[in-house]
């Protein structure tokens, strides 16, 4: 009886509606002729003296306009129900017009014997099954399936092994150097963590090593051996579902090197370009390669936010696992820009440290003669895995991915808010208060001006507003507490401004826990770009598994204001890792942050 009352209504209101609708499409799809409105606007009066009467409502009619406009047929409760001519005809007694504005006018001739060609004998009711089985398909968000990190693979300034870059790492040797590749005599800058030898002998075919470029080959190589790492043999990676398993590996500049070359060659002639030159250059490629070459039909595809690349690509390959889309994704990222364009182009924005005389000492993180990043190559590569698929085959677990964020300053391609946390959102509150609007009173007011020094309001300038929003949304959608994060791999970068905006906005989220410790990877890589989060979160996993943090090398002297019992000195640590958090920032205001943990069967 409910079931009744309910259904009635219900299609009362949806066949008014397709009513409505075929109605529509009778009066506008063909234009009448005046003939024809004089020689049948007598029909017309009298259907409309029909329909309100009721005599439209034979099941036929119904059947066509409820088909036409819905795809399905009526239920059977509509069919049952007395009360429905009766409703629909008192709805429409009084006005010829429909509660939706168009007015009600028969059928058409044609459209008449579709309908009896259709249905011609009594009305048929269709079950609405299939639309209510498409809906249970959808799968919500499957956040009981957890993430580990199962293998890791590297192509970097300090080690192409795991194990020896992070060895490297602990032991403070810096990968950055006097350039190499070409005559860099003439740039301002003439260091960079560049990559000396690399062979990609057992990785990669013979053709594509001489075809592709360096970006390219970093990444199949990087991607390779994370699975090599994560005990993918040849044998298993026949057995694996090859449509559950994706590749998610992105690049801040792609094929750069490529694209330079078909540059110069179109200068002779668009006869000499390289056929590869377009889809070499394009970011995309790398990913598609590794998927082509590995069989793997889940999702690849790459995701290209500047220096913040790799971070982006982790998390979103991680959604897909707890999505229950894919069990395996590669994801990472890899770059390779110290060619002249590269170097020349950050040079041009005063982007890089000119301390070319001392190349192992220029990249010093929050060290007061810091004069800017040193461009770096190379590649890194996590291999996720659900975790009941990686217990299955009895694989190393590294560590657990808990989740993280991605948030936007949005304000300057590479500038961040001059006027820092609180004018986004208004995010800090005094007393209640937003900030922002004390701001306003104290630049207003001599008395606030005595009473509160200017450096308060200041400091919270500092503090970059789309940092601490992604790190406090990265621990909200994880879940995790504040005062379990103990160690964080920084983006610190070098740069004057950076480094300090991100160090404050670290410690608004986690000042208050005694054993945080915090370092920075490019003090010895230098800026890897778009591989730079790959290659710090591997470092980030490899100090929860060897329970030792890495030094920060050339802090000798501290910017004012920084706490050295927080930043990691020139010696390694030990540290008992709870959980860790990796931050990585790009052009563009693209701001990310991603936390990984001890892995516990629990």
């Amino acid at each position: 009886m409910v079931a009744s009352s309910l259904a009635s209504p219900l299609c009362t209101w949806l066949v008014a509606a397709c009513m409505s609708v075929s109605s529509e499409k009778d009066q506008f799809s063909k234009p009448a002729s005046s003939f024809q409105s004089s020689k049948f606007m007598g029909r017309r009066r009298k259907a409309i003296t029909k329909f309100k009467s009721g005599s439209l409502m034979n099941g036929s009619v119904m059947n066509t306009s409820w088909h036409n406009c819905f795809g399905f047929e009526p239920c059977e409760e509509y069919y049952k129900s007395d009360g429905f001519s009766a409703s629909f005809s008192s709805l429409f007694a009084e006005n010829p017009f429909s509660v939706f504005g168009f007015k009600q006018v028969p059928l058409n001739r044609r459209q008449r014997r579709m309908s009896s060609a259709a249905h011609p004998g009594k009305p048929m009711a269709v079950a609405v099954q299939p639309a209510m089985e498409a809906t249970t398909m959808k799968k919500p968000l499957m956040r009981n399936r957890r993430v580990v990190v199962t293998g890791v693979g590297v192509v970097s300034p300090i080690g192409h092994d795991p194990d020896m870059f992070y060895s490297n790492l602990l032991e403070g040797i810096s990968g950055i150097s006097q350039i190499e590749a070409f005559d860099c005599s003439e740039f301002p800058s003439r260091i960079a963590g560049e990559i000396k030898e690399f062979s990609t002998n057992g990785w990669v075919a013979p053709k594509l090593s001489k075809r592709a470029d360096k970006f390219m080959l970093y990444m199949l190589t990087a991607g390779k051996k994370a699975l090599a790492d994560g005990g993918i043999t040849e044998d298993l990676l026949q057995e694996l579902d090859k449509a559950r398993c994706g590749v998610l590996i992105g690049s801040a500049l792609g094929g750069m090197k490529v694209f330079h070359d078909g540059i110069e060659a179109l200068q002779v002639s668009y006869k000499k370009l390289n056929p590869f030159c377009v889809p070499f250059a394009t970011s995309n490629m790398g990913a598609a390669m590794l998927a082509i070459d590995l069989g793997w039909m889940g999702p690849s595809y790459s995701i290209s936010t500047a220096c913040a690349t790799s971070n982006f690509c982790i998390l979103s390959a991680s959604n897909h696992i707890i999505r229950g889309e894919t069990d395996m994704m590669l994801c990472g990222g890899s770059d390779s820009a110290i060619i002249p364009i590269g170097l020349g182009g950050f040079s041009a924005c005063g982007a890089l440290s000119q301390r070319n005389s001392d190349p192992t000492r220029a990249s010093r993180p929050w060290d007061m003669d810091r004069d800017g990043f040193v461009i770096g190559e190379g590649s890194g590569v996590l291999l996720l895995e659900e975790l009941e698929h990686a217990k299955t085959r009895k694989a190393k677990i590294y560590a657990e991915f808990l989740g993280g964020s991605f948030t936007s300053d949005a304000y300057h391609m590479i500038e961040p808010h001059p006027e820092g946390n609180f004018i986004h959102g208004n995010y800090h509150r005094i007393a209640g208060i937003p900030a922002q609007i004390l701001y306003r009173v104290h630049s207003h007011s001599k008395a606030w001006k005595t009473c509160i020094p200017t450096d308060f309001f200041y400091m919270l300038y500092k503090i970059g507003s789309g940092v601490v929003l992604c790190i406090e949304k990265a621990l909200a959608q994880s879940g995790v507490k504040r005062e379990d994060v103990n160690y964080i791999n920084a983006h610190a970068a070098s740069t004057p401004a950076g480094d300090l905006n991100e160090y404050q906005a670290i410690l608004h989220c986690f000042g208050k826990n005694p054993e945080l410790k915090i370092n920075s990877t490019k003090s010895m890589t230098g800026h890897l770009l778009g591989a730079a989060g790959a290659v710090e979160a591997i470092a980030t996993v490899k100090a929860i598994h060897t329970g030792w943090i890495h030094p920060n090398i050339n802090l000798e002297n501290p910017d004012n204001g920084l706490d050295m019992n927080v930043l990691v000195g020139s010696k390694k640590e030990r540290l008992d890792i709870k959980v860790a958090l990796s931050n990585s920032f790009g052009f563009g205001g693209h701001n990310s942050s991603i936390l990984f943990a001890p892995y516990k069967n629990v």
